[in-house]
């Protein structure tokens, strides 16, 4: 399998180590905001069913709004900050053209599938998102195979691999109706969105060893390069790659191939 190489002028722009922080910065926005809700929740000894999602009930739809603010305690809250801060940061991060539409509905989705079809009870809690966001940030990694993506899948894969368990109807106290709805969204948006967010890529020489190049007649080109031969390095002056001793203009014989940005 061919993973694409992120061009160097993208990574390391100042506009994407900006967006870097931004990201980071809203993620643990977010999960202070949630601890503040927690902590005057509980100061205040309020309770948060009044904003869970009750299936079926017209006075439980404001909690497909508010549900996710609020938890049933601070176990609960404590097992959803890592998540959502590494997740959601990751989100912002790598997939920000999408993120306007995947949070949303990784929000509202869950609840209205629960309001709709999920047993009775009140369901509390942001582990919806944290499932959308590891169905999307999993599988949206595989599907676009840069590097920094299928990176940030892996970990995914690595951190919260047995949190498929909690798809599944084996605890009751867990909604795993919201975590399975959630789930498929974000699944379902991973596979949609696939193309959004292409970043521009580059093609090393180093990653064509061993490739022939024929002629029309599907011989091998005599003028192509063994596979034996060492790859030809590349010199990155700031504006574009060059080979050391050779031509740096496009054309020329001896430029180093250089794949279109995209």
């Amino acid at each position: 399998m061919q993973f694409d190489t992120p061009h160097p002028t993208y990574t390391g722009s100042p506009n994407v180590r900006a967006g870097f922080r931004l990201a980071v910065k809203l993620a643990l926005a977010f999960v202070g905001l949630l601890w503040a809700i927690q902590i005057l929740n509980w100061g205040l000894d309020l309770d948060a069913a009044p904003f869970g999602v009750k299936p079926r009930s017209i006075a439980g739809l404001a909690g497909i709004l508010f549900a996710p603010l609020v938890h049933g305690g601070f176990d609960h809250l404590i097992a959803n900050t890592l998540p959502l801060a590494l997740l959601g940061a990751a989100m912002l991060h790598l997939y920000p053209r999408a993120s306007p539409v995947v949070i949303p509905a990784i929000w509202l989705g869950p609840g209205i599938a629960v309001w709709l079809f999920a047993r009775g009870g009140v369901h509390v809690g942001a582990s919806g998102l944290v499932y959308g966001l590891i169905a999307y940030v999993f599988v949206a990694g595989v599907l676009r195979r840069d590097r920094r993506a299928i990176a940030a899948s892996m970990v995914v894969a690595f951190l919260y691999g047995t949190a498929v368990w909690g798809v599944l109807p084996i605890q009751r106290a867990h909604s795993w109706e919201t975590h399975l709805s959630a789930a498929l969204i974000g699944l379902a948006l991973a596979l949609a969105l696939r193309r959004r967010d292409a970043i521009p890529t580059v093609r090393y020489d180093w990653e064509n060893e061993g490739v022939v190049d024929l002629d029309a007649d599907g011989e091998r080109d005599s003028a192509s390069r063994s596979p034996f031969t060492a790859p030809a390095p590349y010199v990155w002056d700031g504006e574009r790659y060059r080979a050391p001793d050779g031509p740096d203009e496009p054309g020329e014989p001896g430029e180093p191939e250089r794949r279109t940005l995209r």
